[in-house]
């Protein structure tokens, strides 16, 4: 349990930016779905001088765009990047860092065995990702329920919001895996952004 709530505290700051960075995202680009979805006509005008390629590659349709649940899926797009990259870095960071950082072999010797700090290690973090993806589900919900005039269910609109956790959960798996097979890394930044 020491372990755990020294890893919460370790990734603390890291984990309250990068809560901090997805929301204000939500919220900045909620912000301008409103005036986005006033001028229709205006805006399906300069989508139509897209070409179709770059449409298509952005994942623009001017039919789906228009609802809450198509500009919230069309956002989550570049969200879900920034959480992935999050999740990796936690995934890499949370276990070489005891290698790179010379303290494995101390922490080995504790009256614990490899199995308990892998999992604590391993339980903190996806801790972290769950306390990520509860603020981001608050702040998106009620950005969507201030900017959006149509009724939207809450379901639907939490299915939606799963994609960002469930790929932070692969990522965060690709990420401690990688911890496991690097013998030395230096730092956790230069495995996650390739």
């Amino acid at each position: 349990m020491k372990l755990f709530l020294r890893e919460l505290k370790a990734y603390r700051n890291s984990t309250i930016i990068w809560t901090a960075s997805l929301s204000l995202l939500v919220i900045v680009f909620l912000s301008i779905y409103p005036s986005f979805t006033n001028d229709v006509e205006a805006t399906k005008k300069i989508l139509q001088h897209l070409p179709p390629f770059m449409a298509s590659a952005a994942g623009i349709s001017p039919d789906i765009l228009f609802s809450i649940y198509g500009f919230l899926s069309w956002l989550l797009t570049f969200i879900t990047l920034a959480g992935a990259v999050q999740a990796m870095n936690l995934g890499v960071g949370i276990l070489s860092k005891e290698e790179s950082g010379k303290t494995a072999d101390f922490l080995l010797t504790r009256p614990i065995s490899r199995t308990k700090v892998v999992s604590a290690k391993l339980l903190a973090a996806f801790s972290l990702i769950a306390m990520t993806n509860i603020v981001f589900c608050v702040v998106s919900f009620a950005m969507a329920a201030t900017v959006s005039t149509a009724d939207f269910r809450i379901d639907t609109f939490m299915m939606i919001l799963a994609k960002l956790g469930l790929i932070q959960l692969a990522f965060l798996a690709l990420g401690f895996l990688l911890s496991v097979l690097l013998k030395k890394v230096k730092s956790a930044i230069a495995v996650s952004l390739p």
